[in-house]
């Protein structure tokens, strides 16, 4: 199995970075003996992977990284490098190789103290492997200050550091960042790729692979979870139920209030078992003995810790809220497929009676300004608007079409 193996419907990517990664290789190599380095390669310094949620952005940069970092014996027998089996490559993807430095957004944004120590470290030789590389999960995410600090690093790499950056479309990254970059745009995945994939990589029954790709509309992920965790499906099925929840005032409030509450039950979730790891491992590091009171002198680190865990928390509640505002888009979309009569296939299948009771009850005009508070409400979140205010003006506006 080969590390391109797992990206669904990436063919053509995967043939792209397959060749750059050869390339990659035989300039490493010859580095290494001293000969001649090739005069065309198709390897560049730095990636930008764009495409929309779960075309598997950074699947396929951490694919690319394992490539890059592969030490198989078969590649001096002319394999490709990407075997998926070698230490670098299973490292690599597991998220433990000592040259891979992943860079993600712990709370809203990327700040530049996250930063700072990841751009120092870019600029040194790999300690053991063959690249240098930098993955950056959240690019559409920097702020200014970090952004610029990436173009700076970007501008004049090291000459085995390779930069990964991933974001929604090219417009959320820096003119001059992406300006820098070799450009790679993921599509989403066909709905059969993804249950074919469910039942050869996971073992799912296929016709609740096929059920889960449908409602999900090809992301990946969010297939996987839904196939493999009952919770998930438990909510996904009562976001599906909160159209009929808003036909009164009192209900409308009631259900945006618990999707806030269950949006911060899986913060609190992932709080527990990351938080108190992290702060057992930074006070062992600090040299506090067990029990027992901190050195002096390391209060503003914990403090640190902690302002750290708080901006994940809001950004995994938000993250959340985001997931079941999805599910409610693709629902009122069926609704509005079913009122014009058209051919596109049902994602919601398996709530089909509701789908048409609402569909008769209402309009496709009161349909799409529905689906425009949606959106709205996630505009609203994305701008640090109170997590409750904007749900509820939402479920507010559902209940008056």
């Amino acid at each position: 199995m080969t590390v391109w193996d797992d990206l669904v419907g990436q063919e053509k990517v995967c043939a792209v970075l397959d060749a750059a990664a050869r390339d990659a290789d035989a300039l490493v190599t010859a580095a290494a003996a001293d000969a001649p380095l090739p005069q065309a390669s198709r390897m560049t310094h730095a990636w930008l992977f764009t495409g929309p949620p779960g075309a598997g952005r950074t699947q396929t940069a951490r694919a690319f990284a394992a490539a890059l970092q592969c030490v198989s014996p078969d590649r001096a027998l002319g394999g490709a490098p990407g075997c998926g089996f070698c230490d670098g490559c299973h490292t690599t993807l597991i998220g433990t190789h000592a040259d891979v430095t992943t860079v993600a957004a712990v709370g809203t944004q990327i700040l530049a103290d996250d930063m700072r120590d990841t751009v120092r470290k870019s600029f040194t030789s790999p300690a053991g492997g063959r690249w240098q590389v930098i993955l950056v999960e959240d690019a559409e995410r920097l702020n200014e200050k970090s952004a610029n600090a990436v173009l700076k690093a970007v501008e004049e790499p090291a000459p085995r550091t390779v930069w990964l950056l991933c974001a929604p479309s090219v417009e959320d990254v820096l003119p001059t960042i992406r300006s820098r970059c070799r450009h790679l745009n993921l599509r989403t995945p066909s709905v059969d790729a993804v249950a074919d994939m469910l039942v050869r990589r996971e073992g799912i029954e296929p016709d609740v692979a096929a059920a889960v790709a449908r409602a999900t509309q090809g992301h990946v992920d969010r297939a996987r979870r839904l196939a493999t965790d009952p919770a998930a499906r438990e909510r996904r099925a009562a976001v599906l139920k909160l159209p009929l929840r808003v036909e009164e005032i009192g209900g409308a409030l009631k259900a945006a209030q618990e999707l806030v509450d269950a949006a911060a039950e899986d913060a609190k979730q992932l709080a527990e078992e990351t938080d108190t790891k992290e702060t057992e491992e930074l006070k062992a590091a600090l040299g506090a003995a067990q029990g027992g009171r901190l050195p002096r002198g390391t209060a503003g680190v914990m403090k640190d810790l902690e302002d750290k865990q708080k901006r994940r928390r809001t950004r995994t509640q938000r993250d959340s809220l985001d997931l079941a505002l999805t599910d409610l888009t693709a629902f009122y979309r069926d609704v509005l497929a079913l009122q014009l009569g058209s051919r596109v296939a049902i994602a919601n299948a398996d709530a089909e009676d509701l789908l048409e009771r609402l569909a008769r009850g209402s309009t496709p005009e009161s349909t799409l300004r529905r689906i425009e508070a949606i959106a709205a409400c996630r505009k609203a979140l994305d701008r640090n608007v109170a997590p409750l205010l904007a749900v509820e003006a939402m479920t507010m506006a559902l209940r008056l079409g």
